[in-house]
């Protein structure tokens, strides 16, 4: 395969400190799930930030590629889990919605995008992911 692109994240503290890039242009205060913490994230709205993005990309593609010109907003919905037999897991609900197309073409465009979508490709057999189309 051919790299495209790399970056670096850095994070000191685990769940209750700070990442950032080597050259500090991406800097949070990261914290672990639960009540709200002004100014601090989790590691679980990071991907849900990172998937959202990834995958309204690769659905852009796919309506492009379909002419299909249209606007699109995808929620991703990130779940920590506790399971007794191998710890932690997430698990993502990705809820689309795409102005003017009707249901069965917008639920034929995510399931594509599903296929082109690299976060997609990485999770596949790793996690639950669930497509839901508004």
């Amino acid at each position: 395969m051919k790299k495209i692109y790399s970056t670096t994240i850095i994070n000191t503290g685990g769940r209750e400190g700070e990442v950032f890039s080597p050259d500090k242009s991406f800097s949070y205060q990261v914290t672990s799930p639960g009540p709200h913490k002004e100014n601090k994230t989790n590691p679980e709205q990071l991907f849900a930030a990172a998937y959202s993005s990834c995958f309204n990309s690769a659905l852009e593609l796919v309506m492009e590629q379909a002419g299909i010109d249209a606007k699109s907003t995808v929620k991703a919905t990130v779940s920590l889990f506790s399971d007794e037999t191998s710890g932690f897991q997430v698990g993502v609900v990705l809820s689309v919605a795409i102005d003017g197309v009707e249901k069965a073409q917008a639920e034929e465009l995510v399931q594509k995008a599903h296929e082109v979508c690299p976060y997609s490709k990485a999770t596949k057999g790793n996690i639950s992911v669930e497509l839901e189309v508004e």
